[in-house]
């Protein structure tokens, strides 16, 4: 260290250093500019897609409404046409061609005079391409065309009607100067040259620049329905220099500068060095000094032991003293119990409530659990809607059992939040040491698994940890995984349950009901799929597949003896919950051409009056849109019946409960009556669930009710299966007495 060439050293270092950086953050720069061009090109060519197929889903709008009345005047035609052009100003002309591909009508008339009676089809390929399009009912585009107005453009036909209904196509012309003009005006054109290719040919440039970066040019195709189309996009010198860092060049400068600092340092500590042993020594005991106030700060960390918001003791405290607790009780030859708490449905308050709603609660629920603590017991916040009870010197399990009735009993009264009073439950799990887990880490995760194993069992109870449960935990977690690639392989089936006309006699519904079937497992239930999908909010994509499947199934059932078919399908709390649910339905309904009143949405008691408002507001837009809705196992659970009044509901379902005794039990046979003619005065339809017998059909159609579902009629079965029934007529007479399940 004290040789005279120490500081050349240090300072080649340095600069090798500097140089090194310079380069590597060069390169890294560069990257991120090309990555950032990609983004921009990937932006556009996304804005050409949804612009494009935006304004191709007008005219197959337009071709919609002359299908649904092929006698349309031609005036009448004229104004939406001219509607249209004045709404879409991307349009050229908007024309009407036979079904012989000759142009009959079209706007405006002036200046494309000389269009009137051309054959669109004037090749092979285009001939062969609108009749694809004619049997297919989807739009056929044509690639960029010479047209007889003059100019080049491309053309959209929409078929009106399919098949043998085929009454021609609603075409939309675009020249290529404005389409491309107008799909492209929101860019940024004075950074950009943008290319616009078919097939690989340039068909448009949008050129604002001097001159371009052509090193940095990025091409991304354009994905449009029969058209092969890509956008390059080079970016203009300046955008480039924008991008890049001053870094690299002040990174080289400050690292030179701290070289020949370093190295000036250097010199003058070598100099300092042999004069200055004092000044070394007393650097050493500076540094011990150092050491003990990190030291005495470690300790200071670890007396933080308090969660800031509930006052509680911290996850991190607790395991801490329940590891010293366990020492304890090993030596004494005593036992400790571990409880974990959730609070019920916590999410969903503090989701739907807001999260200062859900502080407020956890603060007083721990302050009510915090009078539990004493001696023997400790209390802490785990953190979410956890927490954890500590029981020392548990003599026997009837000590335990006493606990948790104590803290049942801070659960009794409602707790007062924001002016609001909401009864609030909570599950428990309990892991006994040393039974249960020889550590704390292991009587932890044993006490997690009972309390999951007590949410299962239904929420509000508690579960003591015992041998077996965990490997049931694994087998949960080992199908919850499995369950995330279950849309993926196509896993999901739908079954369909008839629903029977009292009336008429004849099965003018059915309930579709889904199915996983495993790959190893077979045939699942859904009281084993579902909640898990709950839990981890795959329910939602679970949801849209059942009702994209059951608008498939309708579809396929058009032109056949089972077109006068309603399904209904069941909706979650948390579908429910999803902004974009009515839109969803839409589209589904909207892709396979199915009518909104051929689909019933069937959702609980219990999930209609869970946040009224927005329910309100999400009911209401399906009715709208023409869906009926269904009130699911009605009677069960809530004594207020004000939100038949608020709801836009169309049927209830009475639950089973009520019609498994309904010709044993008087009582139930007076709520079915009661539950018939309260609809009736509502003016709403009545389904009974569950009907196993011949007496309890009777008893029903004796009492008005309109439908009849259960065993007796048929059990859920696939829509092969349904279909050979209803044909054969057999329906009214199957009656299941071997142990099914639905939902």
């Amino acid at each position: 260290m004290l040789h005279p060439a120490f500081p050349v050293v240090i300072f080649l270092v340095f600069f090798i250093t500097a140089s090194g950086l310079r380069y590597g953050l060069i390169h890294q720069y560069t990257e991120q500019i090309q990555a950032n061009l990609e983004n921009e090109a990937q932006s556009m060519a996304h804005n050409i897609e949804w612009e494009f197929k935006a304004h191709a889903s007008a005219i197959q709008r337009m071709a919609m409404r002359l299908a649904t009345d092929p006698s349309t005047p031609e005036s009448e035609w004229r104004q939406d046409a001219r509607n249209h052009l004045g709404d879409f100003l991307i349009y050229t002309v908007i024309e009407w061609i036979d079904r012989d591909y000759f142009i009959r009508w079209l706007e405006p008339l002036s200046l494309n005079e000389s269009v009137l009676g051309f054959n669109v089809a004037f090749n092979e390929q285009r001939k062969q391409a609108l009749e694809a399009a004619q049997a297919s009912g989807n739009y056929d585009i044509s690639d960029v065309l010479e047209l007889r107005q003059g100019g080049k453009g491309i053309v959209i036909y929409a078929p009106v009607g399919t098949g043998a209904d085929n009454n021609g196509f609603i075409a939309g012309v675009f020249r290529m100067e404005i389409l491309a003009r107008e799909l492209l005006a929101t860019r940024e054109q004075n950074a950009f040259r943008i290319v616009l290719s078919s097939n690989g040919d340039p068909i448009y440039t949008l050129d604002g620049l001097q001159g371009a970066d052509d090193s940095m040019s990025y091409t991304v195709p354009i994905n449009l329905p029969t058209l092969d189309w890509q956008l390059t996009l080079e970016p203009s010198q300046t955008w480039v220099d924008k991008q890049r860092s001053p870094w690299p060049r002040w990174a080289f400068v400050a690292l030179l500068f701290m070289g020949l600092v370093t190295s000036i340092a250097t010199l003058l500590l070598q100099l300092m060095l042999k004069r200055n042993q004092d000044l070394l020594a007393t650097r050493r005991e500076l540094d011990v000094e150092i050491a003990q106030r990190k030291t005495i700060q470690q300790d200071l960390v670890r007396l933080e032991s308090t969660d800031v918001l509930t006052g509680l003791a911290n996850r991190r405290f607790f395991m801490e003293d329940l590891a010293h607790a366990l020492t304890l009780a090993d030596r004494q030859a005593r036992q400790v119990a571990l409880v974990m708490l959730d609070l019920d449905r916590f999410q969903m308050l503090n989701d739907s409530l807001g999260h200062q709603f859900g502080d407020e609660l956890l603060v007083q629920v721990a302050g009510r659990l915090n009078k539990l603590s004493d001696e023997r017991v400790s209390v802490a916040y785990s953190g979410g809607d956890e927490f954890m009870i500590c029981q020392q010197y548990v003599e026997d399990i009837d000590d335990v059992i006493h606990l948790l009735g104590l803290i049942k009993q801070c659960f009794e009264a409602p707790f007062k939040v924001q002016d609001e009073v909401h009864s609030i439950t909570a599950t428990l799990g309990v892991a006994v040491y040393p039974q249960s887990g020889m550590d704390a880490d292991t009587l932890l995760r044993n006490a997690d698994i009972a309390l999951y194993r007590a949410k299962d069992q239904g929420r509000n109870t508690y579960q003591f940890y015992t041998e077996g449960m965990q490997e049931r935990e694994v087998m949960r977690l080992e199908l919850e995984k499995e369950l995330s690639q279950a849309l993926a392989n196509n896993e999901f089936v739908l079954h369909y349950q008839p629903q029977l006309n009292l009336n008429s006699g004849e099965i003018t519904s059915v309930e579709a009901l889904i199915r996983w079937q495993h790959p190893h497992r077979g045939l699942l239930a859904p009281a084993e799929f579902i909640p898990l999908a709950e839990e981890s909010g795959r329910i939602t994509d679970i949801g849209s597949w059942v009702v994209m499947a059951a608008c498939r199934q309708l579809a396929a059932w058009k032109g056949t003896h089972f077109e006068h078919l309603r399904v209904a399908v069941n909706l979650s709390g948390r579908e429910l919950d999803n902004e974009h649910l009515v839109d969803h339905i839409r589209d589904a309904l909207n892709a396979e051409g199915i009518p909104p009143e051929r689909l019933e949405v069937e959702l609980t008691e219990e999930i209609f009056i869970q946040n009224i408002e927005r329910n309100r507001d999400q009911l209401s837009r399906l009715h709208d849109l023409g869906v009926h809705l269904a009130i699911d196992d009605f009677g069960v659970g809530y004594s207020s019946l004000a939100y038949l009044r608020d709801f836009p509901v169309d049927l209830l379902k009475i639950d089973r409960s009520f019609i498994t005794e309904v010709t044993l039990r008087h009582d139930d046979a007076v709520i079915t009556r009661a539950v018939i003619n309260l609809a009736h005065n509502l003016g709403l339809r009545v389904v009974a669930e569950g009907v196993e017998t011949q007496a309890q059909l009777d008893l029903l159609r004796g009492q008005g009710c309109n439908m009849a579902q259960g065993y007796l009629i048929s059990r859920p079965v696939p829509a092969a299966e349904l279909e050979q029934a209803l044909l054969g007529g057999t329906l009214e007479k199957f009656a299941a007495t071997e142990p099914g399940f639905e939902i």
